[in-house]
């Protein structure tokens, strides 16, 4: 099962993490401001964690970050999450915006924590011409998203494709790595 955690400021992420979730054909989504005892028992039960969280001022935003803090007591002592995949998205209004500085800083939470990174691989234009608007940000650390400014509901064609092109791709390593995990 994939668990996709995430925080959305203005509704992008939000976006995001739907089109994450039905690539991957399914997962439970968690609004980190709205945390319930299931959500941390499907956190604590996934076989993959995503994480998302806008980009602001440099870095994901701090309501995320204590969502973050908040998941790694106790289970960065226990190992709980060790071993399971985890994935990162974010979103920002510039093209870079320094959304690699937030998709470090979830790399970064998940290697503590034991986890193992699961990055974005599609290629898009300019490399394959035929594949406009994917992975336009050329992003391999996770998926990163550029919101159309001004437009509350709206994010690029291809940011939304590649997001389910992601959703795909966690899914399969998912099961590729649930098939291989020791009993």
């Amino acid at each position: 099962m994939i668990a996709i955690a995430y925080f959305s400021g203005a509704g992008h992420t939000a976006l995001l993490a739907r089109a994450i979730a039905e690539g991957a054909g399914g997962a439970h989504l968690i609004d980190v401001t709205a945390m319930t005892a299931e959500d941390w028992t499907a956190l604590d039960a996934a076989t993959a964690i995503v994480l998302g969280a806008p980009t602001y001022m440099g870095s994901t935003a701090a309501r995320f970050d204590l969502f973050l803090e908040q998941a790694s007591d106790p289970r960065w002592e226990t190992g709980a999450w060790r071993d399971k995949l985890a994935g990162g998205f974010t979103v920002a209004c510039h093209g870079s915006g320094d959304k690699g500085v937030a998709l470090q800083r979830l790399s970064t939470f998940a290697a503590q924590m034991g986890m193992i990174w699961v990055g974005q691989s599609e290629i898009g234009a300019p490399v394959y011409p035929d594949r406009p608007g994917i992975n336009r940000d050329g992003s391999w650390i996770g998926l990163m998203a550029t919101q159309v400014i001004g437009e509350a509901d709206i994010l690029d064609t291809g940011d939304l494709e590649t997001a389910r092109l992601y959703g795909a791709r966690l899914a399969a390593s998912a099961r590729r790595w649930a098939m291989g995990a020791p009993d």
